[in-house]
């Protein structure tokens, strides 16, 4: 009985232990996410009639003075500074950070280091000037090799440089070849990257085990089967055979492995929509897309995702709160660009059209 009690004892997430290393961390988590943009907060800036009345009032919530040196606005402009404060929130919280967080954290970034290095590999295939896409890539995804990839003049050095100096050089040698950078599409890349990633990230969840196993799982499985629906709607009418696609599937998902397997078989949006039905949640989400015209299926996935990052801070005691504070942001920065865009245009007809957060 003494091993099972230090086993328990040394999990993350254990009541016991929890607040020795990650206590401080969760609090100051939790506080970011008490300074979302709430219900009033949007009543106001929907009332804005141009950009400097949205600065007045993203002043008085958590975002502070953030655009006090600004003379001139744009949506650009404001979505840059609003994603700057986000990405200095983060790296402060993985600055402090121990093991096993750390490498928590890191793993969150790999999406983001997945994009930028898909974004490498589309400008160097198109003889672009490497070292101007760097200025493109997201903070979140950038690593100190970055620089040494900026060097790279064709896709062999580019390739040989992620396997060197990059932490996803193991999806690079499970998942692609030098030549396939030049043969495949560019979206292929992207999402055979992105299933190893999605995979690898759910199986070191589960390996913290507690609620940061329970938490993260769902999360992650939710990611995987929105991205698994998302090709196989995106495939059709394309040169992208059946078989090929079901290779994209993560390998994870509330869908796994039965509905994959009917999502692999589909050939329109109506067999999709059959293979997803056994799960209550997906049928919901297609069911108010079929009667709100205004409402895509991207919408109606993003409002599912945000309501399942909201329940993760109903929990304690897990990593799954910092995950979920990132993507919650990222949804109030969405919500911004698109209020401050509608202002900027005078379209205000459609200013509502935001997904709520609080």
């Amino acid at each position: 009985m003494d091993w099972l009690l230090r086993l328990w004892v040394l999990q993350p997430g254990s009541m016991a232990t929890f607040n020795v290393d990650d206590g401080y961390l969760e609090g100051l988590c939790r506080g970011y996410r008490s300074g979302i943009l709430k219900t009033t907060d949007y009543a106001n800036l929907t009332q804005c009639d141009i950009l400097d009345d949205m600065k007045l009032h993203l002043a008085q919530t958590d975002y502070g003075d953030f655009l006090a040196n600004e003379s001139k606005l744009t949506p650009t402009l404001i979505a840059e500074k609003c994603r700057e404060k986000l990405i200095n929130e983060f790296f402060h919280l993985r600055a402090h950070a121990v093991e096993p967080l750390a490498t928590f954290l890191d793993y969150i970034t790999y999406g983001y280091m997945i994009d930028n290095i898909v974004l490498l590999i589309t400008g160097t295939l198109h003889e672009r000037d490497t070292s101007e896409l760097i200025e493109k890539c997201h903070p979140l995804g950038m690593f100190d090799a970055m620089a040494t990839l900026s060097m790279s003049h064709n896709v062999s050095d580019l390739y040989h440089s992620v396997l060197v100096d990059t932490p996803l050089a193991p999806y690079f040698v499970n998942c692609l070849s030098e030549e396939d950078l030049d043969e495949m599409n560019i979206e292929l890349i992207r999402n055979t990257l992105f299933k190893a990633y999605l995979e690898d990230f759910y199986h070191y969840c589960q390996t913290l085990g507690g609620t940061t196993a329970e938490v993260m799982g769902d999360l992650l499985k939710f990611e995987a089967d929105r991205r698994s629906i998302t090709i196989t709607i995106n495939s059709f009418g394309t040169e992208l055979t059946k078989d090929d696609r079901e290779k994209l599937y993560p390998e994870i998902g509330f869908l796994y492995p039965e509905g994959i397997a009917r999502l692999a078989k589909a050939e329109d949006i109506e067999q999709v929509r059959g293979a997803i039905d056994y799960c209550g949640a997906y049928r919901n989400l297609f069911q108010e897309t079929s009667f709100n015209a205004d409402k895509s299926l991207e919408d109606a996935f993003f409002e599912y995702e945000v309501e399942l990052n909201k329940l993760a801070f109903e929990q304690q005691f897990h990593y799954g709160i910092y995950y979920s504070y990132l993507k919650l942001k990222e949804q109030e920065i969405r919500n911004i660009v698109w209020i401050s865009e509608c202002v900027a245009q005078n379209m205000k007809s459609q200013i509502n059209q935001y997904i709520p957060i609080f």
